[in-house]
Order: structure tokens, then C-alpha cells, then sequence
């Protein structure tokens, strides 16, 4: 039980619990933004959202569509799960894995940095290819760590 409660204290574990913090946060946050844009731009998916905006049917009709902002934050928070929830999965087997501080620190804060340059990149928008970069190079941090983990303490 000890050699636990050592890599839970460890530097390594607790830079991940900061960074991983950091993006699912990030991640919590483009939920609302989500309903931020549509309210603003008066754009709902489900006729019972419609309701805080429309008085009649009709009203309420025109406010079930899409819009392409909306569609824009969405897309953005689609991709964070996507990349988010694996690159916590993996990190955290990772930190526990004992490597060194530095290189933990390099994949984590390198994630984290291309998590935020993609959603700038997605929401202002800026131009391909940009976005395109930042994603690689997050996804290609999070398979760093899962090569590592495979190549050095696979047990099979």
C-alpha cells in the first residue's frame, strides 16, 4: 500500500492532477458556452427550449434550427470529449507509471497548450491550418504517453 500512496504524492502525479484539471475544466465550460450561443442567437434543437423564447407555435417553430456559431461550439466541445477523455485515461496511467518529471511535464503542458490553441482556432475561427496543428499535436502527446506505457511496462 505504500508504494500507492507514493505515486499518488509524487511530482509527477501531481503536475497530471493539475493539467488534467485544467483541460476538464475547459472541456465543463464549453457546455455552457453551448447555451450561451444559443440563446443569444435564439437557435434551439429540442421544441420544449423554444418555449423561454416563443409565445405561439409559430414563434416557436422559427426558433428550432440550427445555426452555424452554435454549430461551431459544438463541434469544438465534440472534440474535446473526443480528445479530452482519452488524454485522462492514458495520462493518468502514465503519471503512475513512474517517468521522469520533465518529460511528463513536456507531454502534459504541450496537451494542454494545443487543447487551448484548438479551441481559439475553432471559435474565432482562424485559418486552416491552424487547427488542424493544434490537434495533432495534442493527439500526438497523448499517444507519446500511450507508447511509453506499452514499451516499457507492458505485461502480457
Amino acid at each position: 500500500m505504500a508504494e500507492v500512496s507514493q505515486m499518488i504524492d509524487s511530482e509527477v502525479f501531481l503536475a497530471f492532477s493539475t493539467y488534467a484539471t485544467i483541460v476538464v475544466l475547459k472541456m465543463l465550460l464549453m457546455g455552457p458556452m453551448t447555451g450561451y450561443y444559443r440563446m443569444t442567437r435564439k437557435a434551439f434543437s429540442n421544441p420544449e427550449d423554444t418555449a423561454i423564447r416563443g409565445r405561439n407555435e409559430e414563434d416557436k417553430k422559427k426558433f428550432l434550427r440550427t445555426d452555424p456559431d452554435v454549430e461551431r461550439v459544438r463541434r469544438c466541445h465534440q472534440n474535446d470529449l473526443e480528445n479530452i477523455v482519452p488524454f485522462v485515461v492514458i495520462g493518468l496511467l502514465y503519471a503512475l507509471s513512474g517517468p521522469a518529471l520533465s518529460t511528463a511535464l513536456l507531454h502534459f503542458r504541450v496537451f494542454v497548450g494545443s487543447r487551448f490553441l484548438h479551441t481559439v482556432a475553432y471559435l474565432l475561427p482562424l485559418p486552416q491550418p491552424c487547427r488542424g496543428v493544434s490537434w495533432i499535436v495534442g493527439l500526438l502527446s497523448t499517444f507519446s504517453m500511450g507508447y511509453r506505457l506499452l514499451s516499457t511496462t507492458l505485461v502480457l
